[in-house]
């Protein structure tokens, strides 16, 4: 999760692309309108702040809660999510999340 995190505050699209599950409801084979899609999320988003809540590690599915702190346009747009990971060749994928609620300090 770090990673990812990370790497949209960077801009990194594709690693994002490459750790995001092909069956996430986001993944797409047209790579150059997704990773368009990323660097407009990017460009026009500060990340502040990344805080892990929760971990719960399993052999093939591992589930993160975190609260991003978010900034677009001058306002908080802060969430905090339960993200599910899934292991696919010795690779940690982004499989979903579910909103949890606006994020929290």
């Amino acid at each position: 999760m770090r990673s990812r995190f990370a790497a949209f505050a960077l801009n990194l699209t594709k690693y994002i692309i490459k750790t995001t599950h092909s069956l996430n409801k986001d993944y797409t084979s047209n790579i150059s309108s997704w990773t368009e899609d990323i660097e407009l999320f990017t460009l026009n988003t500060k990340f502040n702040k990344l805080k892990i809540t929760e971990v719960i590690n399993g052999e093939k599915e591992s589930y993160v809660t975190f609260i991003a702190f978010l900034e677009q346009n001058d306002e908080d747009v802060s969430f905090c999510e339960k993200s599910k990971f899934i292991k696919e060749n010795d690779e940690w994928l982004y499989f979903d999340g579910i909103f949890i609620e606006e994020g929290k300090q």
